[in-house]
C-alpha cells in the first residue's frame, strides 16, 4: 500500500522537506537544506554520522562514499551549466541510503532530473511502483542514471558547438571565432573535472555490490552500477574526443589567423616597393638641383610620369613573374 503526499507542500514549520512512501520504503528529499532539516534527519536517524550530516550543509565535499553497518553516504557532483558564465559547473547530491529508506539532499536546487524523478513519485502511482517497489538499492540506481542520463544532452550541445566552430574557422577565423573555442575548451576541461571522479566512486560502488558487501541492499545491483559506470566511461572518452578535436580547431585558427597577417604583410610590403621608385622619381624632379627650365616643361613632366607608370609595371610583372602577387 502506498502512502503519499499528493502535492509537493512543505513540511510544517516551511522546511524545505518532502516525503514520498511505498511500502516500507520513504524516500526523504531535501532541496537547498538548513540547519533546520538536518537536525530532523538527526532525530529521525539518529545512526547518521554528525559529520555527514555536516557536510550535507557544504558545497565543497568531494565525492566518496562512507560505509556504515545499516547504511551508505555518498557524495557525488553533476554537471550543471551556467549559461552567464558559459561554463558547466559542479552541482552536489549527497545521499544516505539504508534497507527501508533513501534521503537525497541537494544544495543548489538546480538538478532538474533530480527533482522531476521525485514528483513523478509523488503524483503518478504507476511510476511510484516501478521506481520504489524493488527496494531502496533500486531507487538508489535510479537517482543516480537520472542524473548521468542528464549529461549526454550537454555533450551533443558540445558537439552541435564544434560542428558550428568547424565552418567558422574555415569560413572566417576572426577573434570571435577564437574566443568561441576558447569558451568551448574550458567547457570541456571542467565537464572533465566533474566527471572524473564519480568515476571511482561508482565503480568502487558496482565491485562492493557484486561482492555483496552491502546486506541491508536486497537486490542484485552490480549491473545496474556497471551500466552506470559504462556510461560515465563513455562520457569521459567523449570529452577526450572532443577535447582533441577543440585543440585541433584551436590550432587551425591560429595557422589561418597567421596566415592571414601574413598575405596582409605581403601585400603592404609590394605595396611600398612599388611606391619606393615612384617616390624616388618624384623627389629627384621637385628639387632644387633640376634646371629651371625643365621644372616648366610639359615634355618633362610627361616623361616623368611615364617613367615612373614604366617602373611601377615593372615591378609588378617582376612580381608576378616570380609568383609573388
Amino acid at each position: 500500500m502506498a502512502v503519499v503526499q499528493p502535492t509537493r507542500e512543505k513540511q510544517p514549520a516551511q522546511m524545505n522537506l518532502w516525503k514520498v512512501t511505498w511500502g516500507d520504503l520513504t524516500w526523504t528529499y531535501i532541496e537547498r537544506p538548513t540547519p533546520r532539516e538536518i537536525d530532523i534527519l538527526a532525530k529521525e536517524y539518529t545512526y547518521f554520522h554528525p559529520l555527514n550530516l555536516e557536510d550535507c550543509l557544504s558545497r565543497i565535499q568531494r565525492p566518496k562514499i562512507d560505509e556504515y553497518d545499516e547504511h551508505l553516504f555518498t557524495v557525488l557532483h553533476f554537471p550543471v551549466f551556467d549559461k552567464q558564465a558559459r561554463i558547466s559547473l559542479p552541482s552536489e547530491v549527497d545521499i544516505f541510503v539504508g534497507k527501508n529508506f533513501l534521503v537525497t539532499v541537494h544544495c543548489g536546487g538546480d538538478l532538474k532530473p533530480l527533482a522531476k524523478l521525485f514528483k513523478e513519485c509523488q503524483l503518478d502511482e504507476q511510476l511510484r511502483r516501478k521506481y520504489m517497489e524493488k527496494g531502496s538499492g533500486y531507487l538508489f540506481y535510479q537517482v543516480i542514471d537520472r542524473l548521468v542520463d542528464a549529461i549526454f544532452p550537454m555533450l551533443d550541445k558540445i558537439n552541435d558547438n564544434i560542428e558550428s566552430l568547424q565552418d567558422a574557422v574555415i569560413s572566417k577565423p576572426v577573434p570571435q571565432t577564437a574566443q568561441g573555442i576558447l569558451v568551448l575548451r574550458r567547457d570541456i576541461i571542467s565537464l572533465r573535472r566533474i566527471i572524473r571522479p564519480q568515476i571511482d566512486v561508482i565503480d568502487g560502488l558496482e565491485r562492493n555490490l557484486e561482492n555483496q558487501k552491502y546486506p541491508f541492499l536486497d537486490e542484485d545491483l552490480g549491473v545496474y552500477f556497471g551500466d552506470i559506470g559504462d556510461h560515465l566511461h563513455k562520457i569521459r572518452g567523449t570529452l577526450e574526443d572532443h577535447r582533441e578535436i577543440v585543440d585541433s580547431l584551436s590550432d587551425t585558427s591560429n595557422w589561418l589567423t597567421s596566415h592571414r597577417i601574413q598575405e596582409i604583410m605581403r601585400v603592404l610590403t609590394i605595396f611600398i616597393a612599388v611606391l619606393m621608385p615612384v617616390e624616388l622619381l618624384s623627389t629627384v624632379a621637385g628639387s632644387n638641383t633640376i634646371p629651371a627650365s625643365w621644372v616648366n616643361n610639359t615634355n618633362v613632366f610627361i616623361g616623368t610620369v611615364i617613367l615612373q607608370v614604366a617602373v611601377v609595371a615593372g615591378m609588378l610583372y617582376f612580381f608576378r613573374h616570380r609568383r609573388w602577387i
